[in-house]
C-alpha cells in the first residue's frame, strides 16, 4: 500500500543486481511511494544482473558507475540531477564485496591486496560518494543518505572475514560525515544493520544457510526480510525521520538485543 511518503523526492539507488538484492526491493518501494530514482551499479555487475529490466519497469534511468572511482561518482550525481530535474533527496549505498571471502581465504591467511580492494569497494566508496555529493552540492537540504551494514561490525562472525572491518569502517564514515553534512545542510546519514538476508552476495558466505537459520531462531521476530528492510529505508528517506542522523539502526527482528534463545536449546 502506498502512502506517498516520498512524493516529489528524487533518489539514487546503488546495488540493485537482481530480485534477491535488498536494493532492488528498495527501488521498487521508493517508486511505489512516489519518488523518482536513478539506478546504478558497477559496469561489470550490470553484465550479469537485471538492472536494466528493473529500470525499464520503474522508468528509472540506469547510470553505470564504479563506486571506487570519484570521476564515475561525479558523473553519476551530475547525470542523476539532470535526469531527475534537481538535487537529490536520498541515496542508498548497498555495496559490498570481498575477494578473500569469494576465494575461501582464511582470516589468518588473507591476501592484503584483496583486503584493500574489499575496503575500497565496501566502505571507502561510501566516503567517496558523500564527498563527491558534498563538493557538487548535489543533496537537497534535509536529505537522507543510508548505507546497509551488518552486526559483524560489532561482533565476531568468523566466516565473514575482513568484511567485518569493512562494515565497522562504513559505520564510522556515516557518523563522521553525518556530523559535517548535518552542520552544513541538515542532511542525515545513517546505517541500517540488517538481518542475514538471502541475497546473491550474502548467500556466498560459507555456512550461510546454517547461520541464517540460527539468526532466525535467535530473533524474537525472526529474520527481517529484504522487503521489510525496503520499508524501513523508505521511512528513513521520508520527512518523518528528519531528526535521525549518525545512527546505526538495527533492523534484525531483535537479534542484536538477544543473549540466548531457548529455541536454540530445543527447550
Amino acid at each position: 500500500m502506498s502512502n506517498q511518503l516520498l512524493a516529489g523526492k528524487r533518489g539514487i539507488i546503488f546495488g540493485a543486481l537482481d530480485e534477491q538484492s535488498i536494493a532492488w526491493h528498495v527501488a521498487e518501494k521508493c517508486v511505489e511511494q512516489g519518488a523518482r530514482i536513478t539506478l546504478t551499479n558497477a559496469p561489470v555487475a550490470m553484465r550479469f544482473g537485471k538492472i536494466f529490466e528493473l529500470g525499464t519497469r520503474l522508468n528509472a534511468p540506469v547510470i553505470p558507475a564504479d563506486a571506487t572511482l570519484v570521476e564515475d561518482l561525479d558523473n553519476l550525481l551530475q547525470k542523476s540531477m539532470e535526469e531527475l530535474g534537481g538535487k537529490i533527496d536520498f541515496m542508498l549505498h548497498s555495496i559490498g564485496m570481498s575477494l578473500n571471502v569469494r576465494k575461501g581465504k582464511s582470516y589468518t591467511d588473507l591476501n592484503y591486496e584483496f583486503m584493500q580492494k574489499t575496503f575500497d569497494i565496501s566502505a571507502i566508496s561510501f566516503h567517496k560518494l558523500m564527498q563527491s555529493a558534498y563538493k557538487l552540492d548535489a543533496i537537497q537540504d534535509g536529505g537522507s543518505i543510508l548505507a546497509l551494514t551488518y552486526i559483524a561490525a560489532q561482533r565476531i562472525f568468523p566466516d565473514y572475514s575482513e568484511m567485518a572491518e569493512s562494515k565497522a569502517l562504513l559505520e564510522s564514515f556515516a557518523r563522521s560525515f553525518g556530523y559535517h553534512y548535518g552542520i552544513s545542510k541538515k542532511v542525515r546519514v545513517n546505517t541500517i544493520s540488517q538481518s542475514p538476508t538471502w541475497t546473491t552476495a550474502g548467500s556466498g558466505v560459507k555456512g550461510f544457510k546454517e547461520f541464517f537459520d540460527y539468526a532466525d531462531k535467535m530473533s524474537p521476530l525472526g529474520n527481517a526480510s529484504a522487503d521489510s528492510c525496503a520499508d524501513y529505508c523508505v521511512v528513513m528517506f521520508s520527512d518523518l525521520t528528519r531528526m535521525v542522523t549518525m545512527q546505526n539502526l538495527y533492523h534484525d527482528g531483535g537479534f542484536s538485543s538477544m543473549g540466548m534463545s531457548p529455541a536454540l536449546l530445543n527447550l
